[in-house]
This record gives structure tokens, C-alpha cells and sequence, in this order.
């Protein structure tokens, strides 16, 4: 029987789940300086995305960053992928999966696409003294 969560709960979990992939200064900076007409969105992307999602037993969360990669890619969200190339990489990916992902977005969503995402990766890796 799947288990049952109250919404605060959920908020929690995916709370937690946020900061170990995207790391506590990051998240912690993002609510703090959350105005109130945006705050409804940071606690919905934190309850759901991270919350009810991101907890899934289904997928590993180094595949669902990989994953994240590719849509972040595909739907050419250089801010949103640059934070989920922190996140694959405290996930587990190396940057020889990044790039594999980013080479087989060029194919499935465009080379432009894939370019930019290409700059976005090797700037965020070098920033985390990651070798590239």
C-alpha cells in the first residue's frame, strides 16, 4: 500500500530531499529571499517536485538528474540547468554522463539547444572545481 503523506509532511520530505541535491546554502538562499508573491511557488516546486516526486522509489536520483538534464536541454532553461548540473553531480553523474546527456539531447532536440547547455555545464563544473 503506497503511503500517505499530509501535505506539511510532503512540504518536508521534499524539503530535506532538495537540499541533499541541490545543497542547503542554495535552497536555504532560495526561500529566504523568496518575496511573498512568489513564496506559493517555491512551497508548491518543494512539496511537489522534490516532496512527491524526487521521494519515488522508482527511479534512482542520479537517473533523475540525468533526465532533468535532458528537459532542462530541451526546454532551453539555462538557470534551472545549471542549478541540476549541481545537482547530478552531487547525485552521483560524472561529467563524462553529463556530457553523454547533453550529446544526446543535440540529436533528439537540436544542436542550439545543446550548445548553450554544453557552455552552461563546463561554466557550473569549473565553478564547482569539478575536471572537465
Amino acid at each position: 500500500m503506497e503511503k500517505q503523506h499530509s501535505h506539511e509532511q510532503t512540504f518536508q520530505e521534499g524539503l530535506e530531499i532538495r537540499k541533499e541535491v541541490l545543497g542547503a546554502a542554495h535552497v536555504e538562499r532560495s526561500l529566504a529571499n523568496v518575496s511573498e508573491f512568489a513564496r506559493p511557488m517555491q512551497e508548491l516546486v518543494t512539496e511537489y517536485c522534490w516532496g512527491a516526486v524526487w521521494s519515488r522509489e522508482g527511479l534512482e536520483r542520479k537517473t533523475r538528474s540525468m533526465i532533468n538534464l535532458a528537459m532542462l536541454t530541451a526546454l532551453n532553461r539555462g538557470h534551472e540547468l545549471s542549478v541540476h548540473v549541481k545537482g547530478a553531480i552531487n547525485n552521483g553523474c560524472t561529467p563524462e554522463e553529463i556530457q553523454e546527456v547533453l550529446m544526446q539531447t543535440a540529436i533528439y532536440v537540436g544542436v542550439p539547444a545543446a550548445l548553450e547547455s554544453f557552455r552552461i555545464a563546463e561554466a557550473t563544473l569549473k565553478e564547482m572545481s569539478v575536471n572537465v
